[in-house]
């Protein structure tokens, strides 16, 4: 946004009624949605097999072999699909003895009881869950 600033230190000159002085706010130049990082997570959601993962540790936590079992899917494709969850910060891992747990990052999971529906918060936007 351009605004218009009378110069408080001097009068106008013969010349000029006022000087102007441009100035760029802030808002201009930041991104409310943060666009990049919502860009990020919906990327990392745009894969069925990441969609049915997420759909598995909604009963909660489990290791890549039971989500791999649950999914009838390879443990190194459910691995490979956890590492893009896990960083696009949708996902948190644990390690539990030899083991390594998933779970959902607190605050992605919602349930909005008007609806009773679940949701897929990113900050960014909601995504709906069918049940």
């Amino acid at each position: 946004m351009i605004e218009e600033v009378r110069s408080p230190s001097r009068p106008p000159s013969r010349h000029f009624q006022h000087r102007l002085q441009f100035v760029v706010h802030d808002s201009l130049q930041s991104d409310p949605l943060q666009s990049d990082h919502c860009a990020e997570k919906l990327r990392a959601l745009s894969e069925p097999t990441r969609l049915r993962i997420i759909d598995t540790l909604r009963s909660g936590p489990r290791s890549v072999g039971q989500i791999s079992e649950a999914l009838a899917t390879e443990i190194v494709t459910v691995s490979h699909h956890l590492g893009i969850l896990k960083n696009a910060g949708i996902v948190e891992r644990e390690r539990q003895g030899r083991f390594i747990i998933y779970k959902l990052r607190k605050g992605i999971l919602e349930f909005n009881r008007r609806n009773s529906l679940d949701y897929i918060n990113l900050g960014c936007c909601r995504l709906e869950i069918p049940k």
